[in-house]
């Protein structure tokens, strides 16, 4: 220093080499954990979405389904066999009841619609939280079908679980109520199915699954769900033919009963072929109203979350 500035004094020099500029560092980065792993982008469009039209999605807010372990998916099914079971069984019970109060049609039509609405809205609150509350085939098969695109719904091997598990609880579901007011379980008499009863189905599985996708894709929560699913089956019971079974499992399980609410074996396809087809348009016309919130919910009726607090890494 004293060579390049031979005139600067020996105090001036600690000034001088104060002065002189220091290097930047180069800037680390925080180091990521694993269990907070890199967000990816998805494609959004919400309240969520960022300004460029992104979501940010990591593992905290990836649905539930990429994550079930074997525990949780034995938790999820359960409770839709018990879910299901426990609709049927609502059914079919509230149906015997009514034939034995009143001999009126019309009454015995609405003490069945009555209770089937309300206890629908109180199994989708308690069984939300745990499965998704689906207790329907049809609600399962569509929640795969349009979350494939964007990884949010059901995969496969978890949606052939949800079924097994929904026809084996609407067949318990009915015994039960059989049990309960001592009827014998015996395959049901009733003829349902004509060309106007084929077309109601058609009618009210279309709306169910509109209605379930519909407000699932508008974010909306819990009890509203339950609320206006509880009272679309109950104003379908009035609205269609076929007072409104829209449920594979559940019409499968009211074969097995020959009381108010059974089905007979013979109408069975019928009805299921029309609960197809009516899937299919409600999907179509999911698609069509709500094009753009795939990658907002991660199920069509409610979010699991208690069957995967502990499971998770």
């Amino acid at each position: 220093m004293r060579r390049r500035v031979p005139d600067l004094s020996r105090q001036a020099l600690p000034r001088l080499a104060a002065r002189r500029p220091r290097r930047a560092r180069p800037r680390r980065h925080p180091r990521r954990s694993r269990r907070h792993p890199r967000a990816r982008r998805a494609p959004a469009c919400g309240p969520h979405s960022g300004p460029d039209g992104s979501r940010t999605v990591s593992d905290a807010t990836r649905p539930a389904h990429a994550r079930v372990t074997g525990i949780a998916l034995a938790r999820r099914a359960g409770a839709e066999l018990l879910g299901t079971g426990m609709l049927v069984t609502v059914v079919v019970g509230s149906g015997i009841a009514a034939q034995r109060l009143t001999t009126d049609p019309g009454l015995r039509l609405l003490e069945n619609s009555i209770a089937t609405a309300l206890g629908l809205g109180v199994l989708i609150l308690l069984l939300g939280p745990v499965s998704g509350a689906h207790f329907n085939p049809l609600v399962s098969a569509a929640d795969t079908l349009l979350g494939r695109r964007h990884r949010t719904g059901l995969p496969l091997p978890i949606l052939a679980v949800y079924i097994a598990a929904q026809i084996l609880g609407g067949i318990g579901g009915a015994a039960l109520a059989n049990l309960m007011f001592a009827v014998p379980t015996t395959l049901s008499s009733t003829d349902r199915a004509t060309p106007g009863t084929v077309l109601g189905e058609v009618v009210a599985t279309a709306g169910l699954v509109l209605l379930i996708a519909g407000l699932a894709r508008a974010g909306r929560s819990v009890p509203v769900v339950a609320a206006a699913v509880g009272a679309y089956i109950g104003a379908a019971y009035w609205f269609t033919s076929s007072t409104s079974l829209a449920n594979p499992a559940v019409t499968i399980g009211r074969v097995f009963t020959d009381t108010f609410a059974g089905i007979a074996p013979a109408s069975v396809l019928p009805f299921l072929a029309a609960q197809l087809v009516g899937a299919g348009i409600g999907v179509a016309l999911t698609i069509l109203l709500f094009p753009h919130a795939t990658t907002e919910t991660g199920d069509l009726v409610a979010e699991p979350v208690l069957t995967e607090t502990r499971e998770t890494p």
